[in-house]
């Protein structure tokens, strides 16, 4: 908040008027993280949430002297964010990943042209959305709800529902709160959450499965396998390790491919760039990830991974690395090996 931030310390006697400015910012600062997930959740986009969020703290600082505390500041907050985030949906497209467009695209077709980046969904890192402490039960729970598909199906929703739906299912609040947030009544706000819950249900792509655990040993051994396999590009290795239906996808691209088979001769043929791959590893969207460098340094892709039952099940690597990289804190060019900690990070 660096804007609003400065603002308040501008006019010094003293000192005093820039002591007096720093609680306030303190505490709208202390609940950036939770609006950016919460954001992140609404409009698919980390780009999009930051400048919602952002949004978010500059109209609350102008507010601040007139909030009387008639709510806790939490929910102020997080109706001020609502209402950003409804306003930047109004008129805007769905975003989506590749297999919400489309079915599976074979080897041979053509790669086409990216489409725009306002299509996607984007990947984010763990540390804008996710609590570095707290109860290991509600990390879980919110690890869950910022995994890709969860995203994506939270796209399909229109914007009150989802903002519904996030409110009540992932944040907990009462159906109350969110009347009162929402400007609603209760009856109002438990039909949004039936007829969103219904949505999520026939897509296929809701929170059902059981939340994500953090790295045990077995899977840290597998990230391990993964990371070597696909360095030293290594298709009998790459073999075990992937899942026989496993993905990959590549925005700004809308081709994807289903099958290991399928994704092992395409990184035989138009992936062949991919060969002496470098990979550092991230904590993205609640799952291991990793920074791709080719073979020269320069980057390559963002992947998000996907493991069930001791198998890599889904490759998602986004392209656009000239401003995903510095998201990620990843240098601009790769620097040499790098274990695989930060992946395992719980």
């Amino acid at each position: 908040m660096s804007g609003a931030g400065a603002a308040g310390r501008a006019p010094v006697a003293g000192g005093a008027p820039a002591v007096e400015a720093a609680e306030p910012v303190e505490r709208l600062e202390a609940h950036r993280s939770e609006l950016t997930g919460y954001c992140y959740r609404m409009l698919g986009s980390a780009f999009e949430a930051e400048d919602a969020v952002q949004e978010t703290m500059v109209r609350a600082w102008r507010s601040y002297e007139r909030f009387e505390g008639r709510a806790s500041l939490r929910s102020w907050l997080y109706r001020i964010a609502t209402n950003v985030c409804l306003d930047l949906l109004k008129g805007s497209q769905r975003r989506a990943r590749p297999m919400d467009l489309a079915s599976p695209s074979s080897v041979d077709s053509p790669i086409g042209t990216g489409l725009p980046e306002a299509a996607w969904i984007g990947p984010i890192p763990d540390q804008r959305v996710l609590a570095s402490a707290g109860d290991p039960a509600e990390t879980a729970v919110a690890r869950e709800s910022i995994r890709l598909a969860f995203i994506s199906a939270l796209q399909r929703l229109a914007p009150r529902q989802r903002a519904v739906l996030i409110l009540r299912e992932v944040l907990s609040w009462s159906a109350s709160e969110v009347a009162e947030l929402l400007g609603s009544s209760v009856a109002s706000v438990n039909s949004a959450l039936q007829r969103a819950r219904a949505t999520l249900a026939a897509s296929g792509d809701g929170a059902a499965e059981a939340p994500a655990q953090p790295l045990d040993d077995a899977q840290q051994a597998l990230l391990r396998r993964y990371v070597d396999a696909f360095e030293r590009f290594d298709m009998d290795a790459l073999t075990a390790v992937l899942h026989e239906d496993s993905t990959l996808s590549m925005p700004p691209y809308a081709l994807w491919l289903r099958g290991r088979a399928d994704i092992l001769k395409w990184l035989l043929g138009p992936g062949g760039g991919c060969a002496g791959s470098h990979l550092v590893p991230v904590r993205a969207n609640g799952r291991a990830g990793f920074g791709q460098y080719r073979a020269d340094g320069k980057p390559w892709a963002l992947q998000v991974i996907e493991t069930a039952d001791g198998r890599v099940t889904a490759l998602q690597s986004f392209l656009d690395t000239e401003r995903l990289f510095p998201l990620f804190g990843l240098p601009p060019r790769y620097e040499g090996p790098t274990g695989i900690s930060s992946a395992s990070a719980s």
